[in-house]
C-alpha cells in the first residue's frame, strides 16, 4: 500500500525550511519555496512552507504544459504538486567539464528561451540547476514559482552561471552567430542597466538580521550575511558590500593591516563602503569536512596555524569558524573579520562547535596535543562549551583599537577621492596566484548551492564573507553567534 506523502509537513523556520517526514519518501531536494520527495522513478511531490506560493508554481506549470520542456502535471492540492521526476544531471553538471558549451545545448537554450517568452512568462530565466539534461541533450526546466512575478527579459542567473563556469563569452558568440537580434537585445539591456558596483545600495537589516539587497542587481550575488553583501565581479575578484561603514571600517583596517598573513584574503580596492578583494576558490571546510571519514591532520595544523597567527598579530577574537575557511591551492583563507579587534575570545568557540558537530571534536584536540601541549592545555584547562549559553557566558565585548595598518607602500594603496568624496584606494599589484575565493578560477560550475569542485559562493551559497557571521548586537545584550546562509 502506498504512502500518504500529504504526512509530510513543511515550514519555514528561522534558517532554513523545517521538515517533519514520517513516511520513506527520500528528499531529493530543497530550496527557498519547498522541499521534493521522490515518489517513484517517474514521480515526485514538491510540498511547500507557503501555500501561496503553492499556487503560484501551479499557475506557471498549468500555463506551460504545452511545453515540452516543462515537466509533466500529475496531481496539486493546497500546498503541494506532483510533477514529473527527472533522474538526470543538472545543466550545470553536464557543463562541469566543458571548456566552451557545445553548439548543440545554446540551440537548445535559445529555443527554451524563445518558447518561454512567447508563453507570456515574464521570468524568462533560469539557473543552470534548475535545467535537467535528459538523454539527447533534452532540456527539462524546473521551479516556476517566479514565472509571473519577477521580470527578466534577459537570463541573468543563466548568464550569471555560464560566467562563473567561464562559458559565458562562448555561449553570447554563439548566440550571437545563431540569433543576432537576441544578441543585440540583450547587449542593449546591460548597456541601459549597467551599474558600478562601488553604487550598489546594501541596507542594513537591522539588530540581528541581515542586510537587504535590490533582487533586480545583476551582478553575481555570493551572499549577505549581517554586515555585507559580497558579489563576484571579475575571475579573481569579488567585493564586499557593507550595510553600515563602521563594518566597513573595521574590516578593512583588518585587512589591510595584515596582508602579510597568508590566511588573509588579499584586498585590490577600498572604499567607505566596500572592499575589493580576492575571490576564493575551493569548497568552505565546513563543505569539505562533511565528505572526511576521519579528520586529515593537515586539517588540523593548519586550522592551528590561522589560530596562532591570530594570536600573535593581536586578534582579540581568536576563532576560525569551518564555514569562513576555505581550502585553496594556497593553503587555507579566511574571510569575515569585522569583530577581530571588538570581541575578547581566547578560544575558538565556535570551531570547537563546528567540529562537535561534524563528530571531530575529540580528533582535533588529540592532534593539537601531539602538534602544540601548550596551546591544548590552555584550550582544556575548563570544559569546553557547547552550548550557545556556555559559550555567550565566554566572549566579551570591548572598545574597538583597531591595528595600524603595516607596509603600505607593499599595498600601495592610493587613498582618491571619488565623485561621491567617499575614499577608496587600488592594490596595484597585479595578484598573480590569486583569483580564488569561493566556487571560481575554473571552477566548472558554481550558483547558489556552491560547486565545491573549485568553489567560492555561494551556494545557496558562497558568498566570500557575505556568510551570517555574529549578530551585531550593543553591548551588554545577548548575541548568536553567527551561522550559514543559504
Amino acid at each position: 500500500m502506498m504512502e500518504d506523502f500529504r504526512l509530510i509537513n513543511v515550514t519555514k523556520g528561522p534558517k532554513t525550511l523545517l521538515i517533519d517526514n514520517p513516511t520513506n519518501y527520500p528528499l531529493i531536494g530543497m530550496g527557498a519555496q519547498g522541499a521534493v520527495f521522490k515518489l517513484s522513478e517517474e514521480r515526485c511531490v514538491k510540498i511547500y512552507s507557503n501555500t501561496l506560493q503553492a499556487q503560484m508554481e501551479l499557475e506557471a506549470l498549468k500555463a506551460g504544459q504545452h511545453l515540452a520542456f516543462f515537466p509533466r502535471l500529475y496531481e496539486h492540492g493546497e500546498n503541494y504538486i506532483v510533477m514529473e521526476y527527472f533522474n538526470a544531471p543538472t545543466l550545470k553538471e553536464y557543463l562541469r567539464n566543458c571548456t566552451y558549451i557545445p553548439e548543440s545545448i545554446t540551440k537548445k537554450l535559445l529555443y527554451v528561451l524563445g518558447e518561454m517568452r512567447n508563453a507570456q512568462f515574464t521570468m524568462v530565466d533560469a539557473p543552470l540547476r534548475h535545467i535537467f539534461v535528459l538523454e539527447n541533450e533534452e532540456l527539462k526546466l524546473i521551479d516556476h514559482v517566479n514565472a509571473f512575478k519577477r521580470v527578466h527579459p534577459v537570463p541573468l542567473k543563466l548568464l550569471r552561471d555560464l560566467n562563473m563556469m567561464l562559458l559565458k563569452e562562448s555561449f553570447l558568440s554563439q548566440v550571437r552567430k545563431f540569433e543576432r537580434d537576441t544578441y543585440e537585445t540583450w547587449q542593449r539591456y546591460f548597456a541601459e542597466n549597467k551599474i558600478d558596483y562601488r553604487n550598489i545600495p546594501v541596507f542594513s537589516g537591522g539588530n540581528g538580521e541581515g542586510v537587504k539587497v535590490d533582487s533586480a542587481i545583476s551582478q553575481t550575488l555570493i551572499g549577505a550575511g549581517h554586515q555585507g553583501a559580497v558579489f563576484r565581479i571579475a575571475e579573481d575578484q569579488c567585493v564586499k558590500i557593507y550595510g553600515k561603514p563602521e563594518h566597513c571600517e573595521m574590516e578593512r583596517t583588518i585587512l589591510l593591516a595584515n596582508q602579510d598573513l597568508s590566511f588573509i584574503p588579499k584586498v585590490y580596492e577600498i572604499g567607505e563602503n566596500y572592499v575589493v578583494m580576492e575571490y576564493l576558490s575551493g569548497p568552505d571546510l565546513n563543505t569539505y569536512l562533511k565528505k572526511q571519514i576521519t579528520l586529515p591532520p593537515t586539517v588540523t595544523k593548519l586550522l592551528l596555524d590561522i589560530l596562532t597567527s591570530q594570536k600573535q598579530a593581536g586578534f582579540k577574537q581568536i576563532d576560525a569558524p569551518l564555514r569562513h575557511v576555505f581550502v585553496t591551492n594556497s593553503g587555507f583563507k579566511m574571510v569575515d573579520h569585522v569583530y577581530s579587534f571588538s570581541r575578547l575570545q581566547e578560544r575558538p568557540l565556535e570551531l570547537f562547535h563546528n567540529l562537535h558537530e561534524r563528530g571531530f571534536l575529540d580528533a582535533f584536540l588529540e592532534q593539537v596535543l601531539l602538534l602544540d601541549p601548550a596551546t591544548h592545555a590552555e584550550w582544556t584547562k575548563t570544559p569546553i562549551p557547547l552550548t550557545e549559553e556556555e559559550v555567550q557566558m565566554e566572549i566579551k565585548d570591548i572598545p574597538t583599537v583597531l591595528p595600524v595598518i603595516k607596509n603600505q607602500k607593499s599595498i600601495k594603496v592610493n587613498k582618491q577621492k571619488n565623485a561621491k568624496g567617499h575614499e577608496n584606494g587600488r592594490d596595484h599589484k597585479n595578484g598573480k596566484g590569486h583569483g580564488k575565493e569561493r566556487d571560481h578560477k575554473r571552477d566548472k560550475g558554481h550558483g547558489k548551492e556552491r560547486d565545491h569542485k573549485k568553489g567560492h559562493g555561494s551556494d545557496k551559497d558562497h558568498r566570500q564573507s557575505g556568510k551570517k557571521d555574529n549578530k551585531d548586537k550593543k553591548k551588554g545584550n545577548d548575541r548568536k553567534k553567527g551561522s550559514d546562509k543559504k
